[in-house]
């Protein structure tokens, strides 16, 4: 299960990512986390964005609606989400 904190209107969870996979994918749960391979290097950003348009896509809401809060530079990163439900969140997995 998928750590999901309810803010003003917006979901914050915790994702976990794997960068240069050989495919962008949601692949599953890592302990309380969102587990996202993502083909893209950690290199001048291309993977957060790259993160934020997987997620963005999958929830079905603008790339403005998602927003990385913690963990820019690292794996282990909290976003948030405006507008999604957590039933969209479980969905996911």
């Amino acid at each position: 299960m998928i750590w999901i904190e309810e803010r003003e209107g917006a979901l914050r969870f915790k994702v976990r990512v794997l960068t240069r996979a050989s495919r962008t994918e949601i692949a599953g749960v890592h302990g309380d986390a969102l587990k996202i391979r993502l083909a893209a290097s950690p290199v001048e950003g291309a993977a957060n964005a790259e993160l934020i348009t997987l997620l963005a896509k999958q929830l079905r809401l603008p790339k403005s609606a998602i927003s990385i809060v913690r963990g820019l530079k690292g794996r282990d990163k909290v976003l948030e989400a405006a507008g999604a439900t957590r039933d969209q969140l479980r969905g996911l997995i």
